[in-house]
């Protein structure tokens, strides 16, 4: 049994991006070996995880901050700290509306 504190890790992965080119961070927490993986990413207001496929059945919790996720038809969906949605099935993006981080799980 592993245990993560997600607050620790969050305040982590905020610092790593503060100092990384890109603006973000992430860190697997789960998935090697297992049927699930779940990473948190971190990233900072404005910044951005441009569209790209599917990975499959997947949810995305938001751990702090808000973002924004996104369709390539101009579709959004604006999620704050505590909610948790389903991915859809299609190409999406994710952009921070502040500074943020979101655990994503996905099953393998």
């Amino acid at each position: 049994m592993t245990t993560v504190n997600l607050n620790t890790l969050a305040d982590e992965l905020l610092a790593h991006a503060a100092q990384a080119r890109a603006g973000r961070a992430s860190e697997t927490v789960r998935g090697h070996g297992d049927r699930l993986r779940e990473t948190v990413i971190a990233l900072l207001a404005g910044q951005a995880l441009h569209d790209h496929e599917s990975p499959g059945e997947a949810t995305l919790q938001v751990l702090r901050g808000e973002v924004r996720l996104t369709v390539p038809d101009g579709g959004s969906q604006a999620l704050i700290t505590g909610d948790r949605t389903d991915i859809p099935p299609v190409r999406h993006g994710l952009s921070a509306d502040t500074d943020a981080v979101v655990l994503l799980t996905v099953a393998l």
